[in-house]
């Protein structure tokens, strides 16, 4: 059984949760590698605005020693929350969806990722690196044999699966695939808003603006330097696109059929559908069941999206971080890595399962269902 103090870690992933796990690993003087299947740091964009909660997010940040790095980098302002009534935009008296804690600072993903990265030690991620399948070698340590889409192989006493929603990891210890959960959301943008747009950026103010009504909503989030993030939510199937003769790369047709979804909308709303430039992504949100737990497999576990892929409504980087910091505790403090894991999975399956739930009706509260 092999000792944590000498333990070959692998993590597959370079998202927030595998490399705060490295992070704090390193912190205490544990070798780890990262196998990442992007070519590099900037090989695509990383998204839009996160508010990290003080409870999960920022725990994770405090345990891998970059708080005040992040407190520098995050906006706080950003954490106001607008409610607008869509037939005539006004701003609403009630309070936004239920805050998680009262700090929780916004950030953009990209900084945050970066953050990370340039912590660590040079060559911990190794890019361009896609792991295909993991493998166990067969033997009482529980090592398994990492398998990489360019033939190679790697060795480890423990495989991390942090690879998201799709994880190559992940059939190591459950069999359990993400499923569409009837929601979709297709994102569009406005860099430069305050400037180019000043009376979308003046409906958004300074944090998250919300407008629903039925099955649909409209949302749009400040971003750093002055880039507001739009989506479009709206509950159909997930061909929702075919059955309407709409191709996704035609952004005029997209146009088209969200501002008909959204009839009767104030002309200030259909705006944001009407006036961006920058094209239209549609995002299906995928979920895995809740709760999602297995057996323990020795020398292998999964963290973030690979373990608990659940709706985006504001948990899921902050439960990943806190996963890899939680994991990288227990590989600290227990003698083997079957006494960490174990420790690790007691903690965050239950609280994953419990996070599930709440994201899963905090999405219905937004968007009900047909008939609820």
């Amino acid at each position: 059984m092999p000792s944590t103090a000498n333990a070959r870690i692998a993590i597959v992933g370079a998202g927030l949760g595998g490399l705060a796990c490295a992070r704090v690993l390193q912190r205490h003087g544990r070798s780890v590698a990262v196998y990442e299947r992007e070519a590099s740091a900037d090989a695509r964009p990383q998204g839009g605005s996160l508010d990290i909660h003080s409870g999960t997010g920022q725990a994770a940040l405090r345990a891998a020693g970059l708080i005040d790095e992040f407190r520098a980098l995050a906006r706080p302002e950003s954490q106001e929350w607008r409610i607008l009534d869509p037939a005539t935009a006004a701003v609403l008296p009630v309070p936004g969806p239920p805050s998680h804690d009262d700090d929780s600072p916004e950030i953009d993903r990209g900084r945050l990722r970066a953050l990370l990265l340039d912590s660590l030690a040079a060559d911990t991620v190794r890019w361009d690196r896609a792991v295909s399948a993991v493998t166990p070698l067969g033997d009482e340590d529980g090592t398994w044999r990492l398998l990489f889409e360019d033939g190679s192989t790697e060795a480890a006493d423990l495989v991390i699966g942090a690879d998201g929603a799709w994880s190559r990891v992940r059939p190591s210890v459950s069999q359990a695939a993400p499923a569409y959960n009837g929601v979709t959301f297709v994102e569009a943008g406005f860099p430069d808003c305050d400037a180019r747009h000043p009376s979308l950026a003046a409906l958004v103010g300074d944090g998250t603006m919300l407008a629903s009504t039925g099955d649909k909503a409209l949302l749009a989030q400040r971003n750093g330097q002055g880039h507001i993030r739009v989506y479009v939510a709206f509950r159909a199937p997930q061909d929702w696109h075919v059955a309407a003769g709409v191709s996704l790369d035609d952004a005029e047709a997209v146009r088209r059929y969200l501002v008909d979804l959204l009839k009767g909308w104030d002309e200030s709303l259909l705006d944001f559908v009407r006036r961006n430039e920058d094209g239209f992504i549609a995002r299906p949100v995928f979920v895995l069941p809740a709760p999602h737990t297995w057996e323990h497999v020795p020398g292998t576990t999964l963290l973030g999206d690979a373990a608990h892929l659940m709706p985006p409504v504001g948990l899921g980087a902050n439960l990943a971080m806190l996963d890899g910091a939680d994991l990288a505790r227990a590989l600290v403090a227990e003698s083997t890595v079957e006494d960490a894991v174990r420790a690790y999975e007691s903690v965050m399956l239950p609280r994953s399962a419990q996070a599930a739930l709440e994201c899963a009706k905090v999405l219905d509260d937004i968007l009900p269902p047909q008939g609820a």
